[in-house]
């Protein structure tokens, strides 16, 4: 079997050489780059506030927030 180290060495070595060749590829990477800091970074900012810090100010009232949300509907029926 073949040392992993050499393994991974040669894997970059692949992964590098590949983008080095790429001309088209390197400007649709920076189009996918821009796309995935737009998507997690600014929508996040606006349309995911985080709900928790703003409507608890301890952990322990997060804590019973966050357990209350996930047992409330777990209750078997009778």
């Amino acid at each position: 079997m073949n040392n992993p180290i050499k393994i991974i060495d040669t894997v970059y070595t692949f992964y590098r050489d590949g983008f080095r060749g790429m001309t088209l590829g390197k400007k649709l990477w920076k189009i996918i780059l821009i796309k995935l800091f737009v998507m997690f970074l600014v929508l996040k900012l606006f349309f995911f506030p985080n709900f928790l810090n703003t409507n608890f100010h301890t952990d322990e009232e997060k804590g019973n927030f966050v357990l209350e949300q996930m047992t409330r509907n777990a209750t078997p029926d009778k």
